[in-house]
């Protein structure tokens, strides 16, 4: 089965990258999903369901352990897909 991932992390700073907005920045781009898209308002991911929930689990724990005070999340199924692995 694929997921998307679609997630913000607060409190916002425009001026400065908070430290919980870079920790859910790289968990997102080393997970080895596909579709990543990462900005300032928004970021969301694709990719098979073992690698998603890993980053989501990854990105929870690192988020607010550098301080995120919340964490908006939404996992959407998108199907299963011939030959998807999920890991």
């Amino acid at each position: 089965m694929r997921l998307r991932v679609e997630f913000t992390t607060e409190p916002f700073d425009l001026e400065e990258t908070p430290a919980h907005a870079l920790v859910a920045r790289e968990v997102i781009e080393t997970a080895g999903l596909d579709a990543v898209d990462v900005g300032p308002f928004g970021n969301t991911a694709e990719g098979g369901a073992e690698r998603v929930l890993a980053a989501v689990d990854a990105l929870l724990r690192g988020s607010l352990q550098a301080g995120a005070t919340r964490i908006t999340l939404q996992v959407n199924a998108l199907g299963d897909e011939a030959g998807e692995g999920g890991g």
